[in-house]
């Protein structure tokens, strides 16, 4: 049984069109977990590098790395929002092998069993069907082709979630799938050699308003499809600080953020 939600994909667009100037000001994290992801290759793997892509490029820090330890003869950068592309095409353009691709990781314009490796850092928990991600993942991976990937888990900012719940009913947080349900998906699109890692980062921020404009300088909004899409009130955004606040046990704030690394491949 998988988790049930719905994205507005046209907001996840806008958001992170809107966040490309602000991104890497804010994206410590990210980059972070960018090299984690990258440190999970085995040997073998890094010597089958002809052709990878990289799904969510956001402003290229990523794609900086892959090309830095990997050397790949031809590398794809994918955004679904234009204006990182462009970021990442003027912080790139001295490199000569790389192609940059506007365009949604569910509908992957990439041809059949093109792509020695894909790798997505925390991007995927953006995508709506999974399913399709997956399955045009593994359609445009070569024989024994790899994929890497990060993306948040369940108990992602669970302290902002139980925070809101205290104010209202609506859902002010963005779901996130289980380990479990990435396996499945995995498994389902025909994916081997699935290994899944679970790391947590805790972050520490002076105030509750500290961590709202770093969600929102990097992009991660609510973007649900069932969001109150209506303007949230002083006095909600007051009660809903307060009952943050009341669980912390000092004067700053943490926040959970729970990251699941995955490697998989197309080989039996």
């Amino acid at each position: 049984m998988f988790t049930d939600f719905s994205l507005d994909k046209s907001k996840v667009r806008q958001s992170f069109s809107n966040a490309a100037k602000t991104y890497d000001d804010l994206a410590g994290l990210q980059r972070k977990v960018g090299l984690a992801l990258l440190n999970m290759i085995d040997n073998d793997h890094k010597i089958n590098t002809e052709s990878i892509a990289d799904i969510g490029c956001g402003t290229g820090f990523l794609t900086r790395e892959i090309q830095s330890v990997l050397l790949p003869k031809n590398l794809l950068a994918v955004d679904i929002a234009l204006p990182m592309v462009q970021t990442t095409q003027s912080k790139l353009s001295h490199l000569k092998n790389v192609q940059y691709i506007c365009a949604d990781a569910e509908f992957l314009p990439l041809p059949d069993h093109s792509i020695d490796q894909i790798y997505s850092s925390l991007a995927l928990q953006w995508c709506q069907n999974l399913g399709a991600v997956f399955s045009g993942f593994k359609q445009s991976l070569k024989p024994n082709g790899q994929v890497y990937f990060s993306t948040f888990g369940a108990k992602t900012l669970k302290e902002l979630k139980q925070a809101w719940a205290e104010v209202d009913d609506y859902q002010h947080v963005n779901d996130f799938y289980t380990k479990n349900e990435l396996i499945d998906f995995l498994a389902q699109s025909g994916f081997r050699h699935i290994k899944v890692e679970v790391k947590n980062y805790p972050s520490n921020y002076p105030s509750v308003m500290a961590l709202m404009r770093e969600l929102k300088g990097i992009g991660a909004h609510n973007v649900l499809s069932g969001r109150h899409k209506g303007f949230t009130g002083k006095d909600k955004m007051r009660k809903m600080i307060a009952a943050y606040e009341k669980n912390q046990l000092t004067t700053s704030v943490s926040a959970t953020y729970e990251v699941i690394f995955v490697s998989a491949s197309t080989s039996t």
